[in-house]
């Protein structure tokens, strides 16, 4: 089973993904840009920046973790996942409200709230713009994925519970 996870920063896709994998017995595929700045020692907002300038970055991120999604079963936990790995047996695509993603980052990374908020809805608007440019995804339009969640009321342990009842279902229709 492959199960393609996608969602905005700060909707807990790496956190989902991690524990979705973990209960499924499937190995995670959660490559980043965080990912290849620390193997790349480069600060992470320098290379965010560096991708909106050279979308060799974003290729090349999109591509290797297609690649690794792809050697067997897997969860893949992306912002693109859903609209890359199209074989994926399940698509879900996590959201919340600006306020609440950029509550969590700001829990996550510390800084001023207003600060993290600003920076959060321009992130969201440059992913976008390069998205479309890169490949026309608008990252605002999913509705073909097969499970939709607001991540705000519920905590990963609930959303990954959510997930994994889905997945077993597509599994047990497909037998």
């Amino acid at each position: 089973m492959q199960i393609a996870i996608s969602g905005k920063s700060g909707c807990g896709n790496s956190t989902v993904s991690r524990l979705v994998a973990e209960r499924l017995g499937l190995r995670l595929v959660n490559y980043t840009f965080h990912s290849i700045a620390e193997e790349r020692n480069i600060e992470f907002k320098k290379l965010c920046r560096m991708a909106e300038h050279d979308p060799s970055w974003d290729r090349y991120l999109d591509r290797r973790q297609v690649e690794l999604a792809r050697e067997g079963p897997c969860v893949l936990g992306s912002r693109l996942a859903v609209w890359l790995l199209k074989e994926a047996d399940l698509k879900v695509y996590l959201t919340a409200p600006l306020e609440v993603r950029a509550g969590r980052i700001h829990r996550r990374e510390n800084g001023r709230y207003e600060d993290v908020l600003a920076e959060t809805k321009a992130r969201d608007e440059r992913d976008r713009q390069r998205y479309l440019k890169l490949y026309g995804i608008d990252n605002n339009r999913y509705e073909f994925v097969d499970l939709v969640i607001d991540t705000e009321p519920y905590s990963p342990e609930e959303i990954a519970d959510q997930i994994v009842a889905a997945g077993r279902e597509r599994s047990a229709q497909r037998r």
